[in-house]
């Protein structure tokens, strides 16, 4: 099925073409705007779901036709089709005149629907694939500070880069500027920092680059610098970071504070998964729960897994029971192993891969990147106690 994305300020006709679009049968909606929405949010909006086609209504023509250059520029093929309530010869004229091919009004019917999504597959058949090992980010993001998120950060980095194929490496990016740990962590001398690759954003090269950053085998890894909590970076920095990251870099991880700054939030949209890190300890889960509704008001929530970290046999609390507190699924869990973290912490590099934390994180890796040897399975415990008991003084959601 072709996955569509619709962007359509008038409710109604949304609904309409998405009720005859289920009769199809022949495509499916990943993604439905009611505004037409701002460049950079509409360019993350098709990165993050890739479309196979972009519904795009008419009803503002100015709007929809800077969205259809902005998908010739950065994601030129990728089909649109127009819809409106009714035709208009100008207006026709002019999506023409943009290279729009495909125009749909109101009363949607069925068999003029299949035909131009019949079209529309042949277009998306005969374009090139797009190019192989582009790179993916995905962002760690604490509960709470001492959850162990940098030290879950910097494994499962090591772990994703450590099968990188030919000359594409893994990259890890400390950009918790209030108390990042990865260089010291990892024992790192450079003293360049990410602050320096964001006031640079606009202009880096692989000459820049490849100074600022540390290569550990087939990691390389910029960590955050000196503590400096005032220092923020802007909207088209962190763009500009990321762009480059996801371009030389067949993973990025970032670690991030739990602070929700709002370069924070602007790197977790560039995200294709957050991780939300949680220990099972009740603080713990309690801001877990705060920080997923705060994602579910800006759209992030379905970007959102939960990796529970430090479980142990006798957890107060299990797997099932954290699930059910907070809604969504763990997506993996990683053994306590205070003496293997210590001592990798003590050599200044990651937990040795073949030890129970290490094997988990290679797991972690495989299933993440879609590599073959993911052999994860998903932790059944019996119910010991109802965890809601610790959260009965919470005040309701409405």
């Amino acid at each position: 099925m072709l996955r569509g994305l619709i962007i359509c300020p008038n409710t109604e006709l949304a609904a309409s073409l998405q009720e005859v679009l289920q009769e199809t049968r022949q495509a499916e909606m990943v993604r439905d705007l009611d505004r037409y929405p701002e460049n950079l949010e509409l360019l993350r909006s098709l990165r993050a779901h890739t479309p196979d086609v972009l519904f795009l209504s008419t009803e503002d023509l100015d709007k929809a036709l800077a969205a259809v250059q902005l998908v010739e520029e950065h994601l030129p093929g990728l089909p649109v089709v127009a819809v409106s309530t009714h035709a208009d010869a100008h207006v026709l004229i002019q999506l023409v005149r943009n290279g729009v091919r495909e125009f749909l009004t109101a009363p949607f019917q069925v068999p003029v629907v299949f035909e131009a999504l019949g079209r529309i597959e042949e277009l998306v058949a005969k374009r090139p694939a797009a190019p192989v090992e582009t790179g993916n980010i995905y962002t760690f993001l604490p509960s709470k500070q001492g959850v162990g998120t940098t030290t879950v950060a910097v494994n499962s980095a090591t772990a994703m880069a450590r099968g990188a194929a030919g000359d594409k490496k893994g990259l890890l990016l400390d950009m918790d500027l209030s108390s990042g740990i990865v260089g010291f962590m990892l024992k790192i001398t450079n003293l360049h920092s990410v602050v320096e690759a964001a006031e640079n954003a606009h202009h880096i090269d692989e000459s820049l680059w490849d100074r600022l950053v540390t290569v550990r085998g087939n990691l390389a890894i910029l960590h955050s610098g000196r503590l400096n909590p005032d220092f923020r970076i802007n909207s088209a920095q962190v763009q500009g970071l990321m762009e480059y990251a996801r371009s030389h870099y067949s993973s990025v991880c970032v670690d991030i504070s739990g602070n929700l700054e709002r370069y924070s939030l602007e790197v977790m949209q560039e995200s294709k998964q957050i991780f939300l890190v949680v220990t099972p300890e009740i603080p713990s889960l309690h801001l877990a729960r705060e920080k997923l509704t705060f994602l579910q008001q800006l759209d992030l929530a379905d970007r959102v897994s939960v990796l529970l970290n430090r479980m142990h046999r006798r957890a107060v609390v299990t797997t099932e029971q954290i699930e059910n507190l907070l809604g969504v699924p763990v997506y993996m869990s990683f053994p306590n192993d205070y003496q293997g973290v210590h001592r990798a912490l003590q050599a200044g590099r990651a937990v040795e891969p073949d030890s129970e934390l290490g094997k988990q994180f290679t797991v972690f890796a495989n299933r993440t990147l879609g590599r073959k040897g993911d052999v994860s399975k998903k932790s059944k415990s019996e119910s010991k106690k109802r965890l809601a008991e610790y959260f009965s003084i919470l005040p309701g959601r409405g």
